[in-house]
């Protein structure tokens, strides 16, 4: 266990703020951390009656290239993620469920820095409304077979790791039944 001993924002942005904090050791030591603070997100896996999943290629600035993602988003202040995951389908892909999202639990993105916290999805029964993307995303959507979805998961062609974690959790849990 480390005790907070004192910190201070170092940054306030949009989307993190990063705080640099002195913290109280086990062996009596201190030490620092700099830690980025995230409001959460959600990652929807959606899969049609043909057991097409929904996907969604973008360009993600910090890697400087193109990814294959599922669908996903970061919570709104004071949104739940279930209803940020139903927004966050509809936007990006156009896609509502005609039954409840099934919630598959959460997964933290990178515990040694941040603490954003992605919560997981999964909806079937959809079918296509329209999509409103904000203002500066610009996405390709497709869909892709969900076996094929987990080679390229397991090969490594997919990078995203909400997305391989979603996609496998999916399968790990289809081929329990």
């Amino acid at each position: 266990m480390e005790k907070k001993i004192s910190g201070e924002m170092i940054f306030d942005g949009k989307v993190i703020k990063v705080y640099r904090d002195s913290v109280l050791l086990e062996n009596g030591k201190t030490s620092v951390r700099e830690v980025v603070r995230h409001k959460g997100a959600v990652c929807i896996a959606a899969i049609d009656e043909n057991d097409m999943v929904s996907v969604v290629t973008q360009y993600r600035y910090a890697l400087g290239r193109e990814l294959c993602e599922l669908p996903a988003g970061k919570l709104e202040e004071g949104e739940e993620p279930y209803s940020a995951a139903v927004r966050e389908l509809r936007e990006e892909t156009g896609l509502v469920s005609d039954k409840p999202l099934l919630p598959l639990g959460r997964i933290y993105s990178s515990v040694g820095i941040c603490d954003e916290c992605i919560y997981l999805y999964l909806a079937e029964d959809v079918r296509f409304t329209a999509t409103d993307f904000d203002e500066d995303e610009f996405l390709t959507i497709k869909k892709v077979p969900f076996e094929k979805l987990c080679d390229m998961a397991l090969s490594g062609e997919i990078e995203d790791a909400k997305t391989v974690a979603l996609i496998l959790k999916i399968a790990a849990m289809r081929a329990r039944n």
